[in-house]
């Protein structure tokens, strides 16, 4: 009946849970790999996908996306970095829109991020700029329209999306061009997901779940699947996983008539 089905992760570059010591769990990208083959997902939206380097540096081409696409020879796949910026923290960077159809019209834009200070380690930062990838494929002689995104923790800034609204703005000027059925998936680092919500659904798009905590650090619903009328969700689930802090989210769609 022409279903398919999406998984959402942000998979920390690799690196695993350990409740005692978070920061310092082993990288082992062959947990993500083993995570990503399980579901078996028609289409997969991954974040965080390599370790940023000091100073900016990106290596070419990206060594985690690479050993996936080569674990994963069924799927195609397209992948960014953000603009290299020398202020960019040791942490997870890059997003990946992997599907078992061909991939095809591939984008990419930047969400800038303002100029809001806040303390690391006793130096005083400022945040790098976001991005938004994305891709059509067609599935069951439907097009579709993918999207992924990985937006601003603004709530560990001491701040908030809903007052810095802008990258939020941006990618859902980004949705509402679209004309056929479209999936929006990311890390969205909203805190009050309920306001994320309310705002993408007064333009037409719902999100697979609500109730579920998607992330260990915090009890916080920070993952999403976006998609518009022209799809029905099926089912959904987030299942928890050692390969990352943050859960897998994976939902089944098939189109409307």
């Amino acid at each position: 009946m022409g279903k398919f089905t999406v998984l959402q992760f942000n998979m920390q570059f690799g690196q695993g849970w350990d409740e005692a010591a978070p920061d310092s769990a082993p990288i082992d990208l062959k947990q993500t790999i083993a995570e990503i083959k399980r579901l078996d997902a028609d289409i997969v939206l991954l974040q965080e996908v390599e370790h940023a380097l000091s100073n900016g540096k990106q290596v070419e081409p990206p060594p985690n996306f690479t050993q996936i696409r080569q674990a994963l020879p069924d799927y195609h796949g397209y992948f960014s970095y953000p603009k290299s910026d020398a202020r960019e923290l040791p942490f997870g960077i890059g997003l990946a829109i992997l599907s078992k159809t061909p991939l095809y019209d591939e984008f990419r834009l930047e969400l800038p991020s303002p100029k809001i200070e806040f303390d690391f380690f006793g130096e005083t930062k400022t945040p790098t700029d976001r991005l938004l990838i994305g891709a059509k494929t067609t599935i069951h002689g439907h097009e579709v329209q993918l999207y992924d995104t990985h937006l601003l923790a603004f709530f560990m800034l001491k701040a908030s999306s809903k007052i810095h609204s802008e990258q939020r703005q941006l990618v859902l000027q980004q949705l509402k061009k679209s004309r056929i059925p479209t999936i929006l998936g990311g890390d969205f680092n909203v805190s009050n997901h309920a306001a994320l919500v309310d705002q993408y659904a007064q333009e037409g798009f719902r999100t697979a779940q609500t109730k579920n905590v998607t992330w260990r650090r915090m009890p916080y619903v920070l993952d999403h699947i976006f998609f518009d009328r022209q799809l029905k969700l099926v089912d959904f689930d987030v299942i928890p996983t050692i390969a990352s802090d943050h859960h897998l989210l994976i939902s089944q769609f098939e189109f409307n008539s």
